[in-house]
């Protein structure tokens, strides 16, 4: 597949759709060296799910019964999000896991949603089941070519703007954003995936050589807690990927925290995983090397601001 070409087609049908979202230099946290940081948490519905969302529903015709989706959280608001605005219904499937703020953040768009017990994997099975059912469009949170490069305009919108960073961090639960920088950057920088040490999907396929379920845990596991690697991102990574790294969930809640002490940014747990890296040590640059990382979510549990 061209990746490139179709990262550019998907860049025209989303603008005007997506937030340009903002770079902000780090710099008062607790590292040795200077820390680009893209503030995707700023887009739609809190994550940089919309692009993938709205490049998929303006590249295909929807059915009549409309749109469904499975998701830790994140997609399915996204995709809540961008029927309403395109005008289709949508069904949801969430697992408990997803928890209190992400489901309340896809029912207040509209979207009909269905709470799952168990784990993404259960949500999934029961949107394929409901996607047979109906005859409705299902949009895969991670592993279809609509979203990958959908994902894939903030790469290159980074680009755009201003990216110098000889290596970029992002955080990796099924691997469509990443999968998507991947595409966009195809060895140009250094991509580094993190993950969560025990949600960590595409460590463990790398690891062994092809996509295998792992257990998925921790304070992250609601958005970066996907058990299989998508096979899109499996084959961009073997071919791209720069590095593999996986961080503790104490080095995650300390990466949320000095983002709200340095600039006053509240992330999710995935949101800081790419810092939690450098942080954490976990990833140490070289001397002289630029190092920028992408801040992917903001929905926190519980919401501050819930009544």
């Amino acid at each position: 597949m061209d990746w490139k070409s179709e990262i550019e087609q998907a860049a025209g049908r989303v603008r005007g759709h997506v937030v340009r979202t903002p770079l902000v230099d780090l710099t008062d946290i607790d590292l040795p060296f200077p820390v680009q940081a893209k503030l995707e948490q700023m887009q739609h519905t809190g994550s940089f799910k919309a692009r993938g969302a709205f490049n998929t529903l303006l590249s295909e015709p929807v059915p009549e019964a409309g749109l469904v989706a499975a998701s830790g959280g994140n997609h399915g608001a996204a995709v809540a999000y961008a029927a309403h605005q395109l005008g289709h219904k949508a069904h949801i499937f969430v697992p408990e896991m997803a928890g209190p703020s992400k489901i309340a953040l896809i029912r207040g768009i509209g979207a009909e949603l269905t709470v799952v017990p168990g784990n993404y994997s259960n949500a999934l099975n029961m949107a394929q089941a409901y996607e047979t059912e109906t005859g409705a469009m299902q949009i895969h949170a991670y592993d279809a070519p609509g979203t990958v490069a959908g994902q894939g305009t903030c790469a290159r919108e980074w680009e755009e703007q201003g990216l110098t960073a000889d290596t970029v961090l992002i955080a990796v639960g099924g691997g469509g954003l990443i999968a998507g920088a991947l595409a966009w950057l195809t060895g140009a920088r250094k991509v580094v995936a993190v993950e969560p040490e025990t949600s960590c999907a595409l460590h463990a396929a790398l690891k062994v050589g092809n996509p295998v379920d792992v257990e998925v845990s921790g304070v992250a596991a609601n958005a970066l807690g996907a058990r299989r690697i998508g096979s899109i991102c499996f084959e961009l990574a073997q071919q791209h990927l720069g590095d593999s790294i996986l961080v503790k969930d104490d080095a995650i809640t300390t990466a949320q925290h000095a983002l709200w002490r340095s600039c006053r940014q509240l992330v999710e747990p995935a949101g800081a995983t790419a810092l939690a890296a450098l942080m954490s040590g976990a990833y140490q640059p070289a001397p002289g090397e630029k190092v920028a990382v992408l801040i992917c979510g903001g929905n926190i549990a519980p919401d501050p601001f819930s009544e």
